[in-house]
């Protein structure tokens, strides 16, 4: 069976910065997902569609099908005083929280502190991965239809996928 919107995929992979920076890997079980329902990032999706089990891809993924491009306007430096006084002392590198986007109405934004900086804390909006070309070698292990149950879920069960309620 081929990879098509709907399947049930288990996949090894690694993937690293386009500068060889290794950012992730699979580590003994395959990661499963159900392909077409954004459970992976998209340029990794299109890649996989139509290979079928035991191929071996390896796709280079820019940031715009990735993590999406670095964007200066999410990277902000906050007064400490701007942040409720019982959240101050969890304020450190790695820290992270909701708040609003700073220019798009009603959007909300996972903001990381990556600093504080005497009175001041420096956080970010972006993903850490925001801006980097991705490259991911991939095995796929297995491809299977997904169960009815599965489609009215949205994701893998089983082996390998989500267990469930």
């Amino acid at each position: 069976m081929r990879i098509a919107k709907n399947s049930v995929v288990a996949f090894h992979y690694r993937v690293a910065t386009a500068d060889g920076e290794k950012v992730d890997e699979s580590a003994g079980e395959p990661l499963t997902y159900l392909h077409g329902n954004a459970q992976i990032v998209p340029g990794l999706e299109e890649a996989m569609i139509g290979k079928q089990a035991g191929d071996k891809i390896r796709a280079e993924v820019t940031p715009e099908k990735a993590y999406g491009a670095h964007d200066k306007d999410l990277d902000l430096r906050v007064p400490l005083d701007a942040f409720p006084e019982d959240a101050r002392d969890k304020l450190e590198p790695g820290f992270q929280f909701m708040a609003d986007h700073p220019s798009q109405e009603g959007a909300q934004v996972q903001y990381t502190v990556h600093k504080r900086d005497g009175d001041e804390v420096l956080i970010s909006g972006n993903h850490p991965l925001a801006g980097q070309t991705l490259i991911f070698d991939v095995e796929v292990v297995t491809v299977r239809a997904a169960t009815p149950e599965e489609l009215s879920h949205g994701h893998a069960h089983g082996p390998g996928g989500h267990h469930h309620h």
